[in-house]
């Protein structure tokens, strides 16, 4: 394109005879371009190519590049959240959570302070220290998720947090931090709600298992959609389902709770389509809490009805 020289003097804005503006860096420099974004005039020393027309170097600075912004052009996930510098974050808050309450609970015992009995999970009791009813169908629908935060021996806090560690780092990186807790509480909800409609009304439970299992039935949805080899988690879930249904004091109403939710939700948010992602992982979560509130409903209403 041909250029004519203008003055130095020349002000920002200033237009030679046929009306071309001067260049927004270069006002001596008159041009026909502008920014596709902010439609400052460019000559061709400004000019930056974008996926449509050009771009000025302030908007390149300020953004991709290529007419979107840095944060919509950033590296996603197979979920499509932005990929986070440390993909273990929220596993290890989760780890330390459990942890302190664990601590609490094994101090609190010589202190005789009985958090246990007041966090975990139940349907309805009578509880003699208190002298009334306990539980969940009494009111205290905070025991549904106390009790996923729970822990009373080594051996099962060990466990848990082992394969929380295991499990939690490759789905927290692949689902991104957001998704990933709703994904752990949402199994852990479901966990105590199969807990709280199949289980003897007066019968405790407590534990970070149907967590644990909601994360294992995702991994397993997660490497299918990713055609990895299923072999080792498919061995794994099988292990575990053993020992759930033949080792003595375990609720596995809360394991198969926890798989059956995690799995559901894992699949609605690897499986969306990409320009529905955010409709379709938000209406996947809202379907499962739906869920759970209808069973903990219906359950509440057998026992209290």
């Amino acid at each position: 394109m041909d250029q004519v020289p203008g003055s130095p003097q020349e002000p920002h804005n200033a237009q030679s005879g046929d009306g071309l503006p001067g260049c927004y860096r270069h006002p001596d420099r008159q041009t026909g371009i502008r920014c596709a974004r902010c439609e400052k005039p460019i000559c061709p020393d400004c000019m930056v190519s974008a996926s449509v027309g050009f771009q000025c170097p302030d908007c390149v600075r300020g953004g991709s590049g290529t007419g979107h912004s840095a944060h919509a052009m950033a590296p996603r996930t197979i979920a499509g959240s932005t990929i986070a510098a440390n993909p273990r974050l929220v596993t290890m808050i989760l780890l330390g959570i459990n942890v302190a309450v664990f601590a609490a609970v094994y101090f609190g015992d010589r202190l005789h302070s009985d958090l246990v009995a007041r966090f975990d999970m139940i349907g309805l009791a009578l509880d003699p220290a208190l002298g009334g009813l306990v539980g969940v169908a009494d009111g205290q629908w905070y025991r549904l998720i106390t009790a996923v935060f729970l822990h009373q021996e080594i051996a099962h806090i060990a466990f848990n947090m082992l394969s929380l560690w295991w499990l939690g780092p490759p789905l927290e990186a692949a689902l991104g931090r957001a998704r990933y807790l709703t994904l752990y509480l949402l199994a852990g909800l479901g966990g105590s709600a199969l807990s709280y409609l199949l289980a003897a009304q007066n019968q405790p439970s407590l534990g970070a298992s149907g967590a644990i299992f909601g994360l294992l039935g995702a991994t397993a949805v997660l490497l299918r959609r990713l055609n990895y080899d299923m072999k080792p988690v498919l061995i794994l879930l099988g292990l575990n389902l053993v020992f759930t249904f033949l080792w003595p004091n375990i609720a596995w109403q809360a394991h198969v709770g926890g798989l059956v939710v995690g799995a559901a939700v894992a699949y609605g948010m690897v499986h969306a389509p990409r320009d529905r992602r955010t409709l379709v992982h938000i209406g996947t979560c809202v379907v499962a809490l739906l869920a759970i509130i209808a069973v903990v409903w219906v359950r509440t209403l057998q026992l209290v009805g």
